[in-house]
């Protein structure tokens, strides 16, 4: 494990699995639990992984240390250097260097040297301009479209993926339809779905695997309560 700086608002917390641990800030946005729940839903096995808009890199480091036996590369894609610096911080704190790849750039433009197995992703939910947006810049480019569209996300997902890998992405339930319209406008095929509800209430959340340029039978597994308890989702 590397000697890592922390700056005065940076702390570290632990992942609940083995020895794990990433590091969060109070100044930037921190991730929630859809983010944990995104990782558990992505199937195992994975070699090469792929994590777009991935801030802190909580959702790939997570599902890494699910499945820490079988993956064999990480490259994490985030525009904002802030979070992508704060995310290499957590890849040396794990000693992780050998695995994990930041790109501080734009999803738009990245092109990798080889596709991907997997790619995860859970991206800004809000449309640009809908609703309030948050006053901070940083947060309004985490929690909205003001840097990247769905649209770009997925075709992107589509261009780094290998023919038959899959995309693992989380997404407000109101925006299903438009996901669907673009996994299918982008040759990714979704295969299973899940949704996530609070205790006692709607769904606010649907979980997709697409499969790209390969063709499946829908799988809808049974809705998740997200209960706030335990995210670590280690195996036992």
């Amino acid at each position: 494990m590397s000697n890592i700086s922390l700056l005065p608002e940076e702390k570290v917390e632990s992942l609940n699995i083995k020895d794990y641990k990433i590091i969060q800030s109070d100044k930037l946005y921190k991730f929630t639990s859809d983010s944990v729940i995104l990782s558990r839903f992505a199937r195992g096995g994975a070699e090469r992984v792929c994590d777009l808009c991935s801030g802190s890199g909580i959702v790939s480091l997570h599902y890494y240390a699910l499945n820490d036996d079988s993956v064999k590369s990480c490259t994490c894609c985030e525009l904002q250097r802030e979070l992508a610096r704060m995310n290499e911080k957590s890849v040396a704190l794990n000693g992780l260097e050998k695995v994990f790849t930041v790109i501080n750039a734009p999803l738009q433009s990245f092109v990798p040297s080889e596709k991907f197995d997997l790619v995860l992703c859970n991206p800004p939910y809000e449309k640009a301009g809908g609703g309030i947006l948050p006053k901070n810049a940083h947060l309004a480019a985490c929690r909205t479209e003001a840097t990247v569209t769905l649209e770009e996300i997925i075709s992107c997902a589509s261009r780094v993926l290998k023919r038959g890998a899959s995309l693992c992405i989380c997404h407000k339930v109101t925006r299903l339809q438009e996901l669907v319209t673009l996994c299918d406008k982008y040759s990714l095929n979704i295969c299973r779905m899940q949704f996530v509800s609070g205790a006692g209430g709607k769904a606010y959340l649907v979980l997709v695997e697409a499969l790209k340029d390969k063709k499946s039978d829908l799988e809808v597994n049974n809705a998740i309560i997200n209960d706030f308890r335990d995210f670590s989702g280690e195996k036992k």
